[in-house]
């Protein structure tokens, strides 16, 4: 039998690493600016177009390099970080594997341009698909300037599988910032197709936060100061009442560089326990610094994920700083045991007799005496004169004191019931179906050969769905407008998915004012919408669009329907009154889809009559 085991040409491995590695743009925007970090560039900037897809740059006023190492640069496991294996549990840089410029080399056309303080000129190298095009000595500034176009020109089925630019451009911009915030001594800048996106200077890390989310952010800080033997922890938290649905700005950064944690992140949820709604999530960036040696980051190529050495006690450590906080700069609502200071008894009282308090009666007062002996038996001695009183019968003259009393028939005024969920008038709808509503979740009607059970949060979802997607193709929503405009901030990314939706928000019926960088005016907002509710559910398209940003105008319309449909849908455990259940039912089925919600689950399952004659059997 011929021996079938080969070794792999070396531009197959390469484009294999280069799927660990490169993932999308993303990706190359994380390596390319944390190499610019470890050559101790204090300034740089990232331009990229059509979402990284055609160009990403990255320009740094680093150490730069010298030909032969720019070069040996592009070749795998080639590093200046790591010299003997004890090294991989002390490092302090951001690469040290020496694949990700070979990885991003062999899936697109790369230039380097760099240039160190000592020589006089710099080189500049072609690279296309992991082979060297040329290299030549140019004039060049100090630093390296590394071009990369046409991510994955050699693979199209992974270019295909990348997202729209709009998707693409948001990735980046997380991935941005992540590495400003971990390093808010190095000034950065970003640039999206020609338009200038951020230009943050260097500061402290507060400022940092706050030139990235904007300037409101500012208020909603509370410092986290804590350092011991095992672990130092600093940074920042978000007030309770600043919670959101989404999870958008948590951050956490070991030795500088971001990671993931799902164990850490549940310690700062048990620190909020009990302060913060449920369904909402904290905000917060916090840093934690310990020995190299006890935390190892080699265990994913991202380096991302991470391993400590001893979880449990920083898990301990990290939910009582927290608290800590918290509680010191008084965020935590607590009892006020505090005495009022009008009732503390004067010091002066201390050896103060208490005396019986008396009451003084005039025994010999008579009100229907004359005015000269009341005056005589005045307690007082004063002037007094009681107004004379005659002729009061003379006040009810004429009147007849025959009451009739007619309480044949008596109305009383009924409660108001808040459960309906539909605005229509209920003479409208012909009740002539038998509901009922079972553990406030299901509603249970009766059909020719059984019975439906309704599961009544999807129903409505479906109903609202198909509503809101008629008023976004038509354009003719319904809109009430607000007595008191609402003015809501969001950060500078969430103000950019806002000015995307927000011709398909107009159709559903809100009404827009001024949008600034720090926020929008809401003037008016759709029939079915509470005004205390505008905030919670302008989260939760910022979230919906965070996590799967629709490309085309259809699937943008979709996802605007499905995501104010799940919001303003009614909840499981809400009761219903016999109307809706009726109105919920017969609104159901005149939609187009019955069976499924926005969400392709389930609505309603049908048991006949003969299921329930089986059972007894």
């Amino acid at each position: 039998m011929a021996d079938i085991i080969r070794l792999l040409p070396d531009h197959v491995a390469n484009q294999i690493a280069a799927g660990e590695v490169v993932q999308r743009p993303s990706s190359v925007v994380k390596e390319l600016m944390e190499n610019a970090i470890d050559a101790g560039a204090t300034d740089i900037q990232l331009i990229i177009k059509d979402g990284g897809k055609t160009l990403i740059q990255v320009v740094d006023n680093g150490k730069g390099m010298s030909g032969t190492d720019a070069r040996l640069s592009f070749e795998r496991h080639a590093t200046s970080k790591i010299q003997k294996a004890e090294d991989l549990f002390n490092l302090n840089t951001k690469g040290f594997r020496g694949e990700a410029l070979a990885s991003i080399a062999a899936i697109a056309h790369v230039e380097m341009l760099t240039k160190t303080e000592d020589d006089d000129i710099g080189t500049k190298i072609k690279i296309e698909g992991s082979k060297i095009v040329s290299q030549e000595v140019v004039v060049a500034p100090k630093g390296t300037s590394m071009l990369v176009k046409n991510l994955f020109f050699n693979i199209p089925a992974r270019r295909n599988f990348l997202k729209s630019d709009q998707v693409e451009y948001r990735h980046i911009t997380d991935e941005f910032h992540r590495i400003s915030l971990a390093h808010p001594q190095v000034a950065f800048s970003f640039y999206n197709n020609g338009s200038d996106v951020f230009q943050l200077p260097a500061n402290d890390f507060r400022k940092r936060i706050v030139h990235i989310f904007g300037r409101k952010t500012d208020e909603k800080l509370v410092p986290v100061e804590e350092e011991t033997q095992v672990v130092k922890i600093s940074g920042y938290i978000l007030k309770p009442e600043f919670a959101k649905k989404s999870r958008g700005e948590q951050f956490f950064f070991a030795n500088n560089r971001f990671i993931k944690s799902p164990y850490l992140h549940h310690a700062i949820l048990g620190a909020f326990e009990g302060v913060i709604r449920p369904g909402t999530h904290p905000g917060y960036f916090l840093n934690l610094e310990v020995d190299p040696g006890t935390i190892d980051i080699n265990i994913h190529p991202t380096k991302t994920e991470v391993k400590f050495d001893d979880e449990h006690t920083l898990y301990a450590m990290l939910k009582s700083t927290v608290k800590h906080s918290l509680g010191q700069f008084n965020v935590v609502p607590a009892l006020d045991f505090d005495q009022d200071q009008n009732l503390d008894t004067p010091y002066s009282y201390k050896n103060k007799q208490v005396g019986i308090p008396q009451v003084v009666v005039d025994s010999s007062f008579n009100p229907f005496e004359t005015t000269e002996k009341q005056s005589k038996g005045n307690i007082s001695g004063g002037n007094y004169k009681k107004p004379k009183v005659e002729g009061w019968e003379n006040l009810y003259a004429g009147l007849e004191t025959k009451v009739e009393s007619n309480v044949s028939h008596l109305e009383f005024e009924s409660e108001v019931v808040n459960s309906s969920i539909f605005d229509d008038e209920k003479e409208t709808v012909e009740q002539s179906t038998t509901t009922f509503q079972l553990r406030k979740k299901f509603i249970i009607t009766t059909i020719k050969s059984g019975m439906v059970v309704i599961n009544q949060s999807r129903a409505h979802q479906r109903v609202l769905y198909e509503k809101f997607l008629k008023n976004i193709t038509i354009k003719e929503a319904v809109s009430q407008q607000l007595l008191f405009p609402l003015t809501l901030s969001f950060s500078p990314g969430e103000m950019n998915i806002l000015s995307e939706i927000k011709d398909s928000l107009c159709t559903v019926g809100f009404v827009f004012g001024e949008l600034n960088d720090d926020g929008v005016e809401i003037k008016g907002v759709p029939v079915l919408v509470v005004e205390s509710e505008v905030q919670m559910i302008m989260e939760q398209l910022m979230s919906d669009f965070k996590q799967e940003v629709p490309g085309d105008s259809f699937s943008q319309s979709d996802m605007l329907a499905k995501t104010l449909a799940k919001t303003l849908s009614v909840k499981t455990g809400e009761s219903l009154d016999e109307f809706s259940q009726v109105k919920l039912v017969n609104d159901l089925f005149a939609c187009k889809e019955t069976t499924l919600s926005p969400f392709n689950k389930k609505v309603y399952v049908t048991i006949t009559e003969n299921d329930i004659e089986r059972k007894f059997i």
